[in-house]
């Protein structure tokens, strides 16, 4: 098991925290992606009471046309604690990811990469778990100074570049882009851009969201009838 898990039964924030900070010097924010990119995949979670559904999409990278879909439904280890979603989130995702028959190049993931006070958010914690390359969607800017350069708004952190704010779609709020794992920010603004079609939030997210809400009502449903 990736060494970044902590047990639940012995779950510190503090030794969460030391955690992403020690991994957040082992990710790669330069491109080790194929140079055509062939399907990207999403990753999203609902929860159901004390379930949580992970859920995972591949669509072709340039139709959209949806290739595999995967979701897995476990029991919630821990309660939500700000800065540590990974910890919370990870454990349903990769197991869902892991029953891909086919895997995406690329993974867009509902959440902060290095954007974050620790330097390794949702996005990048996955990507160092899975060894694979992953990009930062977030709604919200959880970290960081936006600035402007050279007509291109970034966020900046301790001085450094962490992140891109990008407008999707005129007239609605920007989303955060981060580098995850594997990936430069160029490259990851460049992937959000694409994957943005008629809604603020890219395709691949939007898709993983449409199925885990699915199961998740699927799920309340058989609930209601047993009552």
């Amino acid at each position: 098991m990736y060494p970044a898990f902590i047990a639940v039964h012995n779950f510190s924030v503090s030794k969460a925290h030391e955690a992403q900070l020690r991994l957040s010097h082992e990710i790669i924010s330069k491109d080790q992606l194929p140079r055509s990119i062939k399907c990207i995949g999403g990753v999203d979670v609902a929860y159901v009471d004390e379930l949580a559904i992970g859920g995972v999409v591949v669509l072709d990278y340039e139709t959209f046309e949806l290739l595999e879909q995967q979701t897995i439904t476990c029991e919630v280890k821990l309660p939500y604690m700000p800065t540590l979603l990974a910890f919370r989130e990870i454990p349903p995702i990769v197991s869902c990811v892991r029953k891909l028959r086919r895997h995406p190049d690329v993974l867009m993931v509902d959440g902060q990469g290095v954007a974050h006070p620790y330097g390794c958010g949702l996005a990048s914690h996955l990507g160092l778990a899975l060894e694979k390359p992953t990009v930062g969607v977030a709604k919200k800017k959880l970290i960081g100074e936006s600035k402007r350069v050279a007509g291109e708004d970034f966020l900046f952190q301790r001085g450094q570049r962490s992140g891109a704010v990008v407008s999707t779609k005129e007239g609605a709020k920007p989303v955060y882009v981060s580098v995850g794992h594997l990936v430069s920010l160029k490259t990851a603004v460049k992937i959000v851009k694409h994957c943005a079609r008629n809604s603020r939030i890219p395709e691949p997210i939007l898709r993983a969201h449409k199925v885990v809400t699915e199961r998740k009502h699927t799920i309340q449903k058989k609930r209601k009838t047993l009552i």
